[in-house]
């Protein structure tokens, strides 16, 4: 039987309600997403069922990092973190500019670190080969960039507002407009991943994914904050990101998915 979208909401719901009683009965607060989090079916399909494969790094300490991944083929230039310079052409969309902070759990900055984007077009089509969705193609639009934070942690992008998308986990599933982000630390090993997310995003109450953050603290800390100082005169507005590495109030990874 083909699961509907209110099927899900019962279900995001169910898992809201669990997620509350346990608080009550004095259970922690879970900053992170349960891995099998039903109503986000792939997260139980895609996660480890196994235990992690011991490397012996004392034999050869690059071992680890064979079956890395490797991310660009020369240095950072000064458009690699403004999508919207990219090609010959103008990309179609809402310009706006993300910036925020990149922070340890004391508010600390986490300086020289490389932060990596990709992201839908304005249409909410990923210019991906596996990309199916019927949305157009955006040819002054690849949506990747990467940039290194400063000795205050901060990082700063110009790209243009993505769009929705369907999804296909059941019928009529949309996420909502969002921007990976993959944070780096001094090695590929140390790579982060984790989504911004849009304020007051409509979409937010059907999606799973989002969802699976049932904490309602925890899943705001995805959510950007309009900053009108961000925004640059006839030209984009303006989005404030802070993300923060670890601790109480640290953003959700991606971890294990």
């Amino acid at each position: 039987m083909t699961l509907t979208q209110h099927d899900i909401d019962q279900e995001i719901a169910a898992e809201h309600a669990a997620y509350e009683k346990r608080i009550a009965d004095g259970a922690p607060v879970e900053h992170q997403p349960r891995r099998d989090y039903a109503p986000y079916r792939s997260s139980v399909l895609r996660h480890p069922k196994q235990p992690p494969i011991t490397i012996d790094v004392t034999k050869d300490p690059e071992l680890v990092e064979l079956s890395s991944p490797a991310f660009g083929e020369r240095d950072i230039t000064e458009i690699d973190n403004d999508l919207t310079r990219q090609h010959t052409g103008e990309p179609i969309g809402e310009r706006i500019t993300v910036s925020g902070r990149l922070l340890d759990r004391d508010g600390r900055p986490i300086r020289g670190q490389l932060i990596e984007i990709w992201q839908a077009n304005s249409a909410g089509r990923y210019a991906h080969q596996r990309e199916q969705h019927d949305a157009p193609l955006d040819p002054n639009f690849t949506g990747v960039g990467r940039t290194l934070t400063d000795d205050d942690g901060h990082y700063h992008f110009t790209t243009v507002q993505p769009g929705p998308y369907p999804w296909r986990q059941h019928l009529n599933a949309w996420r909502p407009a969002h921007i990976h982000f993959s944070l780096f630390g001094t090695a590929f090993t140390q790579r982060l991943v984790t989504q911004m997310y849009f304020p007051s995003d409509p979409l937010f109450p059907y999606d799973p994914i989002i969802q699976s953050v049932t904490d309602d603290a925890a899943r705001q800390r995805l959510v950007a904050t309009y900053d009108h100082n961000l925004s640059v005169p006839e030209f984009s507005m303006g989005y404030h990101w802070d993300i923060v590495l670890d601790g109480p109030h640290a953003t959700w990874i991606e971890e294990g998915r």
